[in-house]
């Protein structure tokens, strides 16, 4: 029942993507530069609360537009109903919807769904990662040298040392490649399906990577924080690979290489 909601759910946000995502929509701006939110987003969300506080109207829900709904469940919902606002609004069809699931602090199921691709990404906890039903793994890169990144940049604090700016410029100077797509669940995705070997970011929110996470650790590969330590969604920074070059990308990312 909890996978068929999650399924259902996603659906129905992405829904709602593809309704607005032609059209006009009215888009605001949220605290700080270029954070935005579209008229989009709400529906989307409105949509996902909705199903799942139907299906299950006493479970905790965490979403990146209305907050917390609290209750004492040890079921908590975590929503990014559109996660790559930015290229949404702009037409730019890297984006999605990513919801992911928690029992008693633990991510257990996971779902990011890009519509405009055709593509989703779904992750239960010692059951694997699959693409539109069909099992992923990630990459064999065993260097960094070698590997093709993914990062994001915060709109705060890029200056900061061995911030965002810092590490890119190391990596890149090096002729490593290094995207940057503007959807963190998308980004932790295709390290997950072996389209990127790593990807790091300075400053999430739980709800970019709660699914996303998941994902990556489902389909073999490493999620910590900078620290190396065993990754949580509440905390800021994140390091996802595919384990093999996890050590040497964490050197780059703490200013150790």
């Amino acid at each position: 029942m909890l996978k068929t909601t999650l399924l259902n759910a996603i659906q129905a946000g992405a829904a709602q993507l593809q309704h607005y995502f032609h059209g006009s929509f009215k888009i605001t701006n949220k605290e700080g530069i270029n954070n935005l939110v579209t008229e989009a987003d709400h529906a989307s969300e409105k949509a996902i609360i909705e199903l799942i506080q139907h299906d299950f109207p006493d479970h905790f829900i965490l979403s990146e537009e209305t907050g917390e709904i609290i209750t004492n469940s040890e079921f908590k919902w975590i929503i990014d109903p559109i996660d790559g606002t930015v290229n949404f609004a702009n037409g730019i069809p890297i984006c999605c919807v990513s919801i992911g699931l928690e029992k008693n602090g633990e991510m257990i199921l996971g779902a990011v769904y890009n519509p405009f691709m055709n593509e989703l990404f779904f992750a239960q906890k010692g059951m694997g990662a699959y693409l539109n039903d069909k099992k992923i793994h990630v990459s064999e890169k065993t260097s960094v040298i070698k590997s093709c990144l993914v990062t994001g940049f915060p709109y705060t604090y890029l200056d900061a040392p061995n911030g965002p700016i810092q590490v890119f410029e190391k990596l890149i100077k090096q002729g490593i490649p290094v995207r940057r797509l503007g959807s963190a669940a998308i980004d932790l995705c295709w390290v997950a399906a072996g389209r990127f070997d790593g990807f790091y970011e300075h400053k999430l929110q739980a709800w970019d990577s709660a699914a996303g996470f998941l994902m990556v650790e489902e389909a073999g590969g490493k999620v910590t924080d900078f620290d190396n330590n065993y990754y949580s969604p509440y905390q800021p920074h994140i390091l996802a690979t595919n384990g093999k070059i996890h050590q040497e990308l964490l050197a780059y990312v703490r200013g150790e290489k």
